[in-house]
């Protein structure tokens, strides 16, 4: 399956978690806290929020409880994530 991590396509088996797939990809940072300190998916299983990114124009995403799907546009999350989901 193919998604996109900040404009760029990432090839990913089927039925595995966006997590699963961005660290198989790079291993590499999935947001920013609001100190700029980089965190990517450390529990995967929806309890530490390490891993939240933007899926779709939907923000604070836990990409380790998020199936890839094909088309799927995911961006990096820097610094705070807002209460109301925007």
């Amino acid at each position: 399956m193919q998604f996109y991590l900040d404009d760029l396509p990432v090839t990913a088996p089927a039925g595995v978690t966006l997590a699963a797939a961005l660290l198989a990809h790079s291993g590499d940072w999935t947001r920013q806290t609001a100190q700029g300190a980089p965190r990517t998916a450390f529990c995967m299983m929806g309890i530490c929020f390490d891993c939240l990114v933007d899926v779709d124009g939907t923000p604070n995403t836990q990409a380790c409880m998020t199936p890839v799907r094909e088309g799927m546009v995911v961006r990096r999350q820097l610094g705070l994530r807002s209460l109301n989901g925007g």
